[in-house]
């Protein structure tokens, strides 16, 4: 998270002010592919709808697709989700939540294909995400 700064010109020196606007960094996830690659194709199908990759109806393929809780206004696209990352205490319960208004991906990793190794290695990936702004709350949703 950056604060952007501004600067006030005197005849000395220029003298550094906070800003008033926030940016905030990427949010990117490290995950364990599934077997059927179930997760991984959510967030390609995700990345290809968007951006569509061959042809202009990927786009409203993409929003016909779309499961809504909430029926959104039709001049809006089905282009962003809120999300949720909950962080684990050392004895893997649920501490405190991270929660994501407006996310969209951006990146995706290759999957590495290696016929040479002997020993099981499971597929991961990086997923990148840009978004408008977070919160931290407690399990309870309590802004800490």
């Amino acid at each position: 998270m950056n604060l952007g700064i501004a600067e006030q010109p005197t005849y000395l020196k220029n003298i550094p002010l906070p800003g008033d606007k926030v940016d905030f960094g990427d949010f990117e996830l490290r995950f364990l592919v599934d077997e059927d690659l179930t997760n991984y194709m959510e967030i390609q199908n995700w990345i290809r709808g968007i951006g569509y990759p061959e042809n202009i109806n990927e786009i409203h393929n993409f929003q016909k697709s779309a499961e809504y809780i909430d029926q959104p206004d039709k001049s809006q696209l089905n282009l962003y989700s809120d999300g949720s990352l909950i962080v684990l205490s050392s004895n893997l319960r649920p501490n405190f939540k991270v929660n994501f208004k407006n996310l969209f991906p951006y990146s995706l990793t290759t999957l590495q294909f290696d016929a040479t190794d002997t020993d099981v290695e499971y597929f991961t990936a990086i997923v990148s995400f840009k978004y408008t702004i977070y919160t931290i709350t407690d399990m309870s949703d309590n802004l800490l």
